[in-house]
């Protein structure tokens, strides 16, 4: 299955700090849970263990928000949560 990343998501990755290896990633090797308007969520811990908007983090945690689309994911937006 493929993973595609459409524009809004990758704008988002930038805006929050999210890598497009950390959200395949997340696509890939994630907790999976239902979502609103009949997306699928996936969820993965990353550590961290850096400095994000004048604070150190530990973990960076990254959820991606999907659409079914045939043989493939479609990435539709991105949330980052720093802890």
């Amino acid at each position: 299955m493929t993973i595609r990343i459409h524009p809004h998501a990758q704008e988002r990755m930038r805006e929050r700090g999210a890598t497009e290896e950390e959200v395949l990633e997340t696509v890939k090797k994630g907790e999976r849970f239902p979502a609103k308007f009949g997306r699928t969520g996936f969820r993965h811990n990353f550590p961290f263990g850096k400095r994000w908007r004048g604070k150190v983090y530990r973990t960076k945690q990254i959820e991606a928000f999907c659409a079914r689309e045939e043989d493939e994911w479609v990435v539709i937006t991105v949330l980052v949560k720093y802890f």
